[in-house]
């Protein structure tokens, strides 16, 4: 048995030079995929398909993961599998067809497809004439149906010998990847930006990686772990680049500087310059992203707008236009959506009142104040590690749901430590909106910006119980200083009824 992989039709209708590239460029990144399975899997390239054969003896799993490499790989559209035979007559087709069509055919409508190649003293006509009266033979209670067969039996000869397909197999579709150049896609571990990814390099697109750290090393473990996911199912072929961003200084200046209502917009500015520095400095000539129109208050047509002035790089959006459920559904059918659900959600900065329709003026006296020094600190600390050292031992970071943090629930606990104090690391609006009241508890007020900078000078003796509303912003700061070592850091979450 071997493989015929069939061409996504766009392929097919174009100009014979371009169909003869993008064909080549496909049998290489087959070859890329199945390579590390087993070196003796051949594949030939052809006008109308690819050719790919197991080697001798082959088990079974081998085949089973060649073909579930095959499904994954873009610029395919069917696979294959197909046995040979020799035949010397047209009975002997008609007979070597009973056997794996009889029940299948059995009390339904089916319509013999014949294709043949090659000198032969039969037409294809015959050949479906013949087929199809042996089959009626077989199978009394089936009956021909041309128009609206329920099943479809394909036989094809190619001089003398005889094809039977035996399985199908639906590809992605798409183009050849690395055919349509490179980009640079942002990518947060949500359910959004891995689909975007997915959905540039099914078109034929390197794409590599761009991560903007907000939360530690908990938080890029997560990511490494979907970006990894993602390219060893999808993008095998071609080793590409992840570069993370420590961003959280860049979130601080922001909480420091920027007016309450523009700081999604400003984020997202300060994100997509450092991505148009760091991709010109590696080649890349385009970004990509999850935004979604009227998702969020800043992917407003408005806001969107005054986000890519912010590039000097073209801002792709393969998702513009899509709804949330559509880009879930996705996620889950390209087994992303686990990593999404597992991951906290890592929010840079949230504003009481986002503005929906920034205006440029006001973005401008914004930044005004920003210190760029700080930004372009993060971008000098990027650091890049090759997708295929993503999950090397030693590049494997501590899971954000694996990892653990001392934690207190109750006031009464509190009291009853007395080498405890509570940090509240909410910003100032929203220790005024909602103060904490812990009677005869030590506390103290850092803004989760500040904290990191501040936690080295905070007395070793004592234990610091990291507070915030929701939980998730406490929980991030505290793996972070964990990883810094500082284990004197745990969260207190506050779980009595209100």
């Amino acid at each position: 048995m071997y493989y015929l992989l069939k061409l996504f039709p766009e392929i097919t209708i174009k100009s014979r030079s371009v169909r003869r590239h993008m064909t080549r460029c496909l049998a290489a990144n087959v070859r890329n995929t199945l390579k590390p399975l087993d070196r003796r899997v051949t594949v030939r390239d052809g006008w109308d398909a690819l050719h790919v054969s197991l080697p001798d003896g082959a088990d079974e799993t081998l085949a089973n993961e060649v073909e579930a490499r095959l499904t994954r790989i873009p610029g395919i559209h069917e696979i294959q599998a197909v046995s040979e035979t020799r035949f010397t007559s047209l009975d002997e087709i008609a007979e070597a067809m009973v056997t794996p069509w009889q029940a299948l055919i059995a009390g339904r409508r089916f319509r013999v497809s014949a294709k043949r190649r090659g000198e032969h003293g039969f037409t294809s006509a015959d050949m479906e004439r013949r087929i199809g009266a042996r089959l009626l033979a077989a199978a009394p209670d089936a009956r021909v149906d041309l128009t609206a067969p329920e099943v479809d039996v394909p036989v094809q000869v190619v001089d003398d010998r005889l094809r039977l397909i035996q399985r199908r197999l639906t590809g992605p579709g798409g183009y050849p990847l690395g055919l349509q150049g490179q980009a640079l896609a942002l990518i947060s571990g949500g359910y959004d930006s891995p689909v975007a990814a997915w959905r540039m390099m099914r078109r034929g697109i390197k794409t590599h990686f761009l991560f903007f750290n907000l939360g530690g090393a908990a938080h890029e473990a997560g990511v490494r772990e979907v970006t990894h996911h993602l390219w060893e199912r999808y993008g095998l072929s071609h080793r590409v680049k992840f570069i993370s961003v420590p961003f959280e200084p860049v979130v601080g200046e922001i909480l420091r500087r920027v007016p309450d209502g523009l700081m999604g917009v400003v984020l997202k500015r300060m994100m997509v310059r450092a991505a148009s520095r760091l991709a010109r400095r590696a080649r890349i000539p385009a970004l990509v992203t999850g935004d979604a129109i009227a998702q969020v208050s800043s992917q407003t047509l408005t806001n969107l707008s005054l986000i890519d002035e912010a590039s000097d790089l073209p801002v792709l959006r393969p998702l513009l236009t899509e709804d949330k459920q559509t880009i879930i559904d996705q996620a889950r059918t390209l087994d992303t959506a686990r990593f999404a659900e597992a991951m906290p959600e890592y929010c840079g900065v949230i504003s009481r009142r986002p503005h929906t329709r920034a205006r440029r003026h006001q973005l401008e006296a914004a930044e005004a104040d920003f210190d760029f020094a700080i930004l372009d600190a993060a971008i000098a600390a990027a650091e890049t590690t090759l997708s295929h050292r993503l999950a090397a031992p030693d590049m494997v970071q501590p899971s954000p749901r694996a990892a653990t943090v001392p934690t207190v629930d109750s006031p009464g606990e509190l009291v009853a430590a007395e080498d405890v104090s509570v940090i509240d690391i909410r910003a100032p609006h929203e220790r005024e909106a909602s103060p904490l009241a812990l009677p005869g508890v030590p506390s103290l007020a850092i803004p989760f910006y500040e904290l990191l900078q501040q936690a080295d000078d905070l007395p070793e003796d004592r234990r610091y119980l990291l507070y915030c509303d929701q939980g998730v912003m406490s929980r991030m700061q505290a793996l972070h200083l964990h990883d810094r070592g500082l284990t004197h850091f745990g969260i207190y979450r506050d779980a009595s009824p209100r």
